[in-house]
Protein backbone atom coordinates (compact mmCIF):
# COMPACT_ATOMS: atom_id res chain seq x y z
CA UNK A 1 0.00 0.00 0.00
CA UNK A 2 2.97 2.71 0.82
CA UNK A 3 4.85 1.69 -2.43
CA UNK A 4 4.98 4.17 -5.17
CA UNK A 5 4.55 3.51 -8.89
CA UNK A 6 2.77 5.41 -10.98
CA UNK A 7 -0.52 4.27 -12.51
CA UNK A 8 -0.88 3.22 -16.14
CA UNK A 9 -4.24 4.97 -16.25
CA UNK A 10 -3.42 8.12 -14.33
CA UNK A 11 -0.76 9.13 -16.85
CA UNK A 12 -3.36 8.80 -19.80
CA UNK A 13 -5.88 10.39 -17.90
CA UNK A 14 -3.45 13.56 -16.79
CA UNK A 15 -4.87 15.75 -19.31
CA UNK A 16 -8.63 15.57 -19.26
CA UNK A 17 -10.50 17.98 -17.21
CA UNK A 18 -10.66 17.23 -13.78
CA UNK A 19 -13.84 15.39 -11.83
CA UNK A 20 -14.84 14.85 -8.55
CA UNK A 21 -16.27 11.54 -8.74
CA UNK A 22 -17.79 9.34 -5.06
CA UNK A 23 -15.05 7.44 -4.88
CA UNK A 24 -11.09 7.71 -6.33
CA UNK A 25 -11.01 6.24 -9.87
CA UNK A 26 -9.39 2.72 -9.79
CA UNK A 27 -6.55 2.29 -11.90
CA UNK A 28 -4.22 -0.43 -12.49
CA UNK A 29 -0.45 -0.72 -13.45
CA UNK A 30 2.12 -4.04 -14.39
CA UNK A 31 5.75 -3.96 -13.15
CA UNK A 32 7.75 -7.44 -13.63
CA UNK A 33 4.82 -9.56 -13.80
CA UNK A 34 2.87 -7.87 -10.98
CA UNK A 35 0.04 -6.27 -11.64
CA UNK A 36 -0.91 -3.25 -9.15
CA UNK A 37 -4.43 -1.46 -8.00
CA UNK A 38 -4.05 2.18 -7.26
CA UNK A 39 -7.10 3.99 -6.79
CA UNK A 40 -5.73 7.08 -8.97
CA UNK A 41 -2.90 8.15 -7.22
CA UNK A 42 0.67 6.40 -7.20
CA UNK A 43 0.10 4.47 -3.78
CA UNK A 44 -0.49 1.19 -4.24
CA UNK A 45 -3.63 -0.63 -2.63
CA UNK A 46 -2.50 -3.92 -3.81
CA UNK A 47 -0.55 -6.38 -5.92
CA UNK A 48 -1.10 -9.71 -7.74
CA UNK A 49 1.69 -11.99 -9.08
CA UNK A 50 -0.02 -12.65 -12.46
CA UNK A 51 1.31 -16.21 -12.33
CA UNK A 52 0.41 -16.87 -8.52
CA UNK A 53 -2.54 -14.89 -8.49
CA UNK A 54 -3.69 -16.60 -4.78
CA UNK A 55 -0.23 -15.86 -3.53
CA UNK A 56 -0.20 -12.29 -1.48
CA UNK A 57 2.49 -10.79 -3.22
CA UNK A 58 3.25 -7.77 -0.87
CA UNK A 59 4.97 -8.40 2.82
CA UNK A 60 2.30 -6.45 5.10
CA UNK A 61 -0.50 -8.46 3.67
CA UNK A 62 1.77 -11.59 4.27
CA UNK A 63 2.47 -10.63 7.86
CA UNK A 64 -1.81 -9.66 8.48
CA UNK A 65 -1.77 -13.55 8.21
CA UNK A 66 -0.02 -13.81 11.38
CA UNK A 67 -2.91 -14.99 13.25
CA UNK A 68 -2.19 -18.30 12.00
CA UNK A 69 0.38 -18.88 14.66
CA UNK A 70 -2.83 -19.12 17.19
CA UNK A 71 -5.48 -20.70 15.14
CA UNK A 72 -4.86 -23.45 13.11
CA UNK A 73 -8.34 -24.09 11.85
CA UNK A 74 -10.95 -21.32 11.24
CA UNK A 75 -13.82 -21.44 10.73
CA UNK A 76 -14.84 -17.94 9.79
CA UNK A 77 -12.62 -15.10 8.69
CA UNK A 78 -13.99 -11.34 7.28
CA UNK A 79 -11.99 -8.86 5.25
CA UNK A 80 -12.72 -5.29 5.68
CA UNK A 81 -11.26 -3.86 2.64
CA UNK A 82 -10.89 -5.89 -0.48
CA UNK A 83 -7.69 -4.23 -1.90
CA UNK A 84 -7.04 -6.81 -4.91
CA UNK A 85 -8.40 -9.61 -2.69
CA UNK A 86 -5.46 -10.92 -1.97
CA UNK A 87 -6.27 -11.91 1.89
CA UNK A 88 -9.51 -12.81 0.50
CA UNK A 89 -8.47 -15.37 -1.94
CA UNK A 90 -5.67 -16.98 0.29
CA UNK A 91 -7.88 -17.15 3.21
CA UNK A 92 -10.37 -19.16 0.59
CA UNK A 93 -8.00 -21.05 -0.70
CA UNK A 94 -6.10 -22.56 2.18
CA UNK A 95 -8.96 -22.98 4.47
CA UNK A 96 -11.41 -25.46 2.83
CA UNK A 97 -13.52 -25.99 5.58
CA UNK A 98 -13.90 -22.08 6.50
CA UNK A 99 -16.41 -19.65 5.44
CA UNK A 100 -15.14 -15.98 3.84
CA UNK A 101 -16.87 -12.84 4.02
CA UNK A 102 -14.91 -9.54 2.02
CA UNK A 103 -16.36 -6.23 2.90
CA UNK A 104 -16.06 -3.26 0.37
CA UNK A 105 -17.94 0.04 0.41
CA UNK A 106 -16.90 0.78 -3.43
CA UNK A 107 -18.47 -1.64 -5.88
CA UNK A 108 -15.81 -0.59 -8.81
CA UNK A 109 -12.76 -2.59 -6.47
CA UNK A 110 -15.11 -5.24 -6.38
CA UNK A 111 -15.88 -5.44 -10.24
CA UNK A 112 -11.87 -4.99 -11.11
CA UNK A 113 -11.21 -7.91 -8.26
CA UNK A 114 -13.05 -9.68 -10.57
CA UNK A 115 -11.91 -8.90 -13.69
CA UNK A 116 -8.42 -8.30 -13.10
CA UNK A 117 -7.61 -10.24 -10.16
CA UNK A 118 -9.23 -13.62 -10.07
CA UNK A 119 -11.36 -13.47 -7.57
CA UNK A 120 -13.17 -16.77 -7.30
CA UNK A 121 -17.11 -16.30 -7.82
CA UNK A 122 -19.26 -16.48 -4.81
CA UNK A 123 -20.52 -19.77 -3.20
CA UNK A 124 -21.63 -21.26 -0.09
CA UNK A 125 -18.17 -20.17 1.40
CA UNK A 126 -17.49 -16.96 -0.11
CA UNK A 127 -19.55 -13.77 0.30
CA UNK A 128 -18.61 -10.29 -1.17
CA UNK A 129 -20.43 -7.77 0.28
CA UNK A 130 -20.64 -4.17 -1.30
CA UNK A 131 -21.25 -2.06 2.20
CA UNK A 132 -19.53 0.10 4.59
CA UNK A 133 -17.19 -2.09 7.07
CA UNK A 134 -18.68 -0.03 9.77
CA UNK A 135 -22.22 -1.12 9.27
CA UNK A 136 -20.69 -4.36 9.40
CA UNK A 137 -19.10 -4.89 12.32
CA UNK A 138 -22.33 -2.82 14.20
CA UNK A 139 -24.58 -5.35 12.87
CA UNK A 140 -25.51 -7.60 15.89
CA UNK A 141 -25.67 -10.96 13.51
CA UNK A 142 -21.87 -10.35 13.18
CA UNK A 143 -20.88 -10.64 16.84
CA UNK A 144 -18.92 -13.23 17.62
CA UNK A 145 -19.42 -14.73 14.48
CA UNK A 146 -15.42 -14.93 13.50
CA UNK A 147 -12.20 -16.07 14.11
CA UNK A 148 -10.22 -14.00 12.36
CA UNK A 149 -11.10 -10.36 11.08
CA UNK A 150 -8.56 -9.06 8.94
CA UNK A 151 -8.52 -4.83 8.40
CA UNK A 152 -6.88 -2.86 5.88
CA UNK A 153 -9.05 0.46 5.47
CA UNK A 154 -7.43 3.00 3.64
CA UNK A 155 -8.45 5.91 0.78
CA UNK A 156 -6.89 7.09 -1.96
CA UNK A 157 -4.28 9.25 -0.22
CA UNK A 158 -2.98 6.57 2.35
CA UNK A 159 -3.33 8.83 5.22
CA UNK A 160 -4.10 6.14 7.83
CA UNK A 161 -7.10 4.20 8.34
CA UNK A 162 -10.57 5.37 7.26
CA UNK A 163 -11.70 4.06 10.38
CA UNK A 164 -9.97 4.51 13.40
CA UNK A 165 -12.04 5.38 16.38
CA UNK A 166 -12.56 3.26 19.70
CA UNK A 167 -15.99 2.76 18.80
CA UNK A 168 -14.94 1.27 15.49
CA UNK A 169 -12.17 -1.38 17.14
CA UNK A 170 -14.79 -2.06 19.78
CA UNK A 171 -17.21 -3.36 17.54
CA UNK A 172 -14.16 -4.95 15.53
CA UNK A 173 -13.79 -6.74 18.84
CA UNK A 174 -17.12 -7.58 19.38
CA UNK A 175 -17.55 -9.16 15.81
CA UNK A 176 -14.47 -11.97 17.24
CA UNK A 177 -15.27 -15.04 18.89
CA UNK A 178 -13.64 -15.52 22.32
CA UNK A 179 -10.29 -16.68 21.13
CA UNK A 180 -10.52 -14.81 17.95
CA UNK A 181 -7.76 -12.46 16.66
CA UNK A 182 -7.96 -8.64 14.21
CA UNK A 183 -5.09 -7.77 12.23
CA UNK A 184 -4.55 -4.17 11.22
CA UNK A 185 -2.51 -2.42 8.44
CA UNK A 186 -1.24 1.06 9.76
CA UNK A 187 0.78 3.09 8.74
CA UNK A 188 4.29 3.34 11.35
CA UNK A 189 5.22 6.60 10.35
CA UNK A 190 2.06 8.55 10.34
CA UNK A 191 0.36 10.85 13.19
CA UNK A 192 -2.56 8.15 12.06
CA UNK A 193 -0.35 5.55 14.00
CA UNK A 194 -0.62 6.68 18.07
CA UNK A 195 -4.42 6.99 17.14
CA UNK A 196 -5.32 3.88 15.97
CA UNK A 197 -2.81 1.97 18.70
CA UNK A 198 -4.51 3.59 21.24
CA UNK A 199 -8.08 3.11 19.92
CA UNK A 200 -7.32 -0.48 19.80
CA UNK A 201 -5.57 -1.03 22.73
CA UNK A 202 -9.22 0.73 24.67
CA UNK A 203 -11.00 -2.14 22.41
CA UNK A 204 -8.70 -5.53 22.82
CA UNK A 205 -7.38 -7.48 25.42
CA UNK A 206 -4.07 -6.81 23.52
CA UNK A 207 -2.02 -5.60 21.35
CA UNK A 208 1.36 -6.77 19.64
CA UNK A 209 2.45 -4.43 16.61
CA UNK A 210 4.97 -6.49 14.47
CA UNK A 211 8.01 -5.16 12.28
CA UNK A 212 7.61 -2.45 9.96
CA UNK A 213 7.97 -3.34 6.40
CA UNK A 214 7.89 -1.58 3.25
CA UNK A 215 8.19 2.20 3.85
CA UNK A 216 6.02 2.55 7.00
CA UNK A 217 3.13 -0.83 6.85
CA UNK A 218 2.97 -2.15 10.41
CA UNK A 219 0.83 -4.91 10.90
CA UNK A 220 -1.09 -5.03 14.33
CA UNK A 221 -2.26 -8.25 16.22
CA UNK A 222 -5.75 -7.30 18.54
CA UNK A 223 -6.34 -10.26 20.68
CA UNK A 224 -9.78 -9.98 23.07
CA UNK A 225 -7.93 -11.97 25.44
CA UNK A 226 -3.92 -11.49 26.07
CA UNK A 227 -2.43 -14.76 24.40
CA UNK A 228 0.28 -16.83 26.16
CA UNK A 229 3.55 -16.41 23.73
CA UNK A 230 4.82 -19.75 24.43
CA UNK A 231 7.82 -19.21 22.54
CA UNK A 232 8.87 -23.63 21.32
CA UNK A 233 5.13 -24.06 20.61
CA UNK A 234 4.85 -20.68 18.33
CA UNK A 235 8.06 -21.72 16.41
CA UNK A 236 6.92 -25.37 15.61
CA UNK A 237 3.42 -23.96 14.76
CA UNK A 238 5.91 -21.60 12.36
CA UNK A 239 7.41 -24.13 10.89
CA UNK A 240 4.12 -26.13 9.75
CA UNK A 241 3.01 -22.89 8.11
CA UNK A 242 6.19 -22.12 5.99
CA UNK A 243 5.63 -25.93 5.01
CA UNK A 244 1.79 -25.87 4.26
CA UNK A 245 1.78 -22.19 2.81
CA UNK A 246 5.54 -20.85 2.25
CA UNK A 247 4.68 -17.71 4.25
CA UNK A 248 7.43 -16.53 6.10
CA UNK A 249 5.94 -17.59 9.61
CA UNK A 250 9.14 -17.70 11.34
CA UNK A 251 9.94 -14.13 11.15
CA UNK A 252 6.54 -13.36 12.39
CA UNK A 253 7.28 -15.22 15.82
CA UNK A 254 10.50 -13.33 15.80
CA UNK A 255 8.59 -10.01 15.46
CA UNK A 256 5.98 -11.19 18.23
CA UNK A 257 9.12 -11.47 21.09
CA UNK A 258 11.17 -8.68 19.87
CA UNK A 259 7.06 -6.39 20.03
CA UNK A 260 6.22 -7.86 23.51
Amino acid sequence: MLIKRKSIEQVESSRRPARKPKFAPVTLSEQNGVRYLHFGTEWVQGAMRIRKPDWPELEYAQQMMAWMLFIEAPQAIAQLGLGTAALTKFCYRQFPEASVTAVELNESVIAICNSMFKLPAEDERLRVLAMDALDFVEDPANHEAYDALQCDLYDATARGPVLDTPEFYQACAACLTQDGIMTVNLFGDHPSFAKNLKAMKFAFGHVICLPEVHDGNVVALCFKTRPTLDKDALEARAAQIVAQTKLPAKSWVKGLFAAD
